[in-house]
């Protein structure tokens, strides 16, 4: 239960990169139809990148020990400090829904570090079933979230979820590197 608890607490901080971003591009007129859809793709990104980062890190474990929890540490801190950089750094810009390759590329970078984290489960021998259904169904259900927030919500509560994300993330680096 413990690791369930876990995994959905990764999977929640890495869903908040998606979910800020659906805020943001929630406020263009988007279908019901078409928010099904992106939240469908992001979470198929959160399933194929963890179980990439995965297989190398296991991978990774066989071939290098000890050194690879270390390195699986320090990954998770540095996906963590760049969410809170980003949230610093971010400009208003205008957002429209994402379509073909741009929807794709879109998925990758809101999922990108997903492999990193995927790595670092890899690397202690998560359950990895039970790590892409969390990963993937947090993070899509966190797309349509913010995607329906923004419809009623507005832009106020977008950027304080990515800051989240990266303190969650941060923890978790910190605790594999020194617990």
């Amino acid at each position: 239960m413990g690791e369930v608890v876990t995994l959905s607490t990764l999977a929640l901080a890495l869903g908040m990169d998606a979910f800020s971003a659906s805020l943001g591009m929630g406020m263009a007129p988007i279908r019901l139809r078409r928010i099904f859809f992106i939240g469908i793709i992001i979470g198929s990104f959160h399933i194929i990148l963890p179980l990439l980062g995965m297989v190398a890190g296991r991978f990774v474990t066989d071939t290098f020990g000890t050194i690879a929890a270390l390195i699986g540490g320090l990954l998770l801190i540095i996906a963590g400090a760049q969410m809170i950089i980003a949230f610093f750094q971010r400009e208003e810009e205008e957002r429209t829904a994402p379509v073909g390759w741009k929807l794709m590329l879109f998925s990758l970078i809101v999922s990108l570090d997903s492999f990193s984290v995927g790595l670092t489960l890899g690397i202690y021998g998560a359950k990895v079933l039970l790590v892409l259904m969390l990963f993937g169904g947090i993070a899509a259900a966190l797309t349509w979230s913010g995607l329906l927030a923004a419809r009623k919500a507005g832009r106020w509560l977008g950027p304080y979820s990515e800051a989240f994300g990266g303190c969650v993330l941060l923890a978790f680096g910190f605790k594999l590197l020194f617990l």
